[in-house]
């Protein structure tokens, strides 16, 4: 007599370190962001009576309602330019990040292969990771003016200090036995760094792309403040001027649908560049 099959058991949402089905992990992320949404509907929509007029529970001019951002964003597109913001400020940070690249890629794997390297850099660059990005400015508008050299430089700096120790990171994470194979093969040093230590740390390195471009984004209206002319630090500066809100509240829709998306694209990258990965990313 044959005996039935058992039924492969269902993976536990509270299973430790355990990555539960795609379809319910996607569900739950719609829930969480509907559960986000109708909060702020509720508290823009539903009204109490104060002093004898109907008003929300929260005033718009502390959180404006959806409608009203909607609306605004609408406005700054096609009366404020907010397009041509988006694209400066997408170029701005496309020029810091493309210096952090070119600095910190050959550094971090200098750092990451000899340890000599990295005795001499680290003293001075690992204190720049714990100073306010903020305290850096008098001195950038000292040496570079208020211009667009400026903004630059300072969302360079806030990038490369982060990008720098994920690259000696992913250097040092490549399995030993990988590069002893290679030695006993008669690879040299430098063929060892190229072939070996450079293609099994991409992957890595390519993460804390990731994270640049999240660090990035965050700083881009810090680095936009100082005599701003354009971009989307403008943008929320004249919601500050003209006391608006929901053009602010905009404005970090913006940010953040913006954040996401090029995180998104960069993940989608990594996987098709590094599809041999065994974990996912």
């Amino acid at each position: 007599m044959t005996t039935p099959k058992r039924q492969a058991a269902r993976p536990s949402l509270w299973a430790l370190r355990t990555a539960i089905p795609q379809g319910t992990a996607r569900l739950i992320s719609l829930v969480s962001i509907a559960i986000l949404i109708g909060t702020w509907c509720v508290l823009s929509y539903v009204t109490v009576t104060r002093n004898g007029e109907p008003e929300p529970l929260v005033p718009h001019f502390f959180l404006p309602a959806p409608d009203q951002v909607l609306k605004s964003l609408l406005y700054l597109f096609f009366e404020k330019d907010l397009g041509l913001a988006i694209a400066t400020s997408g170029l701005r940070i496309a020029k810091a990040i493309g210096l952090s690249i070119v600095v910190a890629l050959p550094l971090g794997i200098a750092m990451g292969s000899y340890d000599l390297i990295n005795r001499i850099f680290e003293p001075i660059v690992a204190p720049m990771r714990y100073l306010p990005i903020t305290a850096f400015i008098p001195l950038l508008i000292l040496w570079f003016g208020i211009d667009e050299s400026q903004k630059v430089a300072f969302l360079f700096l806030g990038t490369v200090v982060y990008l720098l120790p994920a690259v000696v990171d992913a250097i040092r994470l490549v399995p030993e036995e990988l590069v002893q194979t290679a030695f006993t093969l008669g690879a040299t040093k430098g063929q060892v760094i190229r072939t070996v230590l450079i293609p099994a740390a991409l992957p890595a390195i390519f993460d804390g792309f990731r994270v640049m471009n999240a660090i990035a984004w965050t700083y881009i209206i810090l680095a936009e403040l100082v005599n701003p002319q354009n971009g989307i630090g403008y943008i929320l500066r004249l919601a500050e001027q003209h006391l608006k809100p929901e053009w602010s509240f905009a404005g970090i829709v913006v940010v953040g649908v913006i954040g996401i998306t090029t995180d998104v694209l960069i993940r989608a990258l990594n996987r098709l560049l590094f599809s041999w990965r065994e974990v996912d990313v």
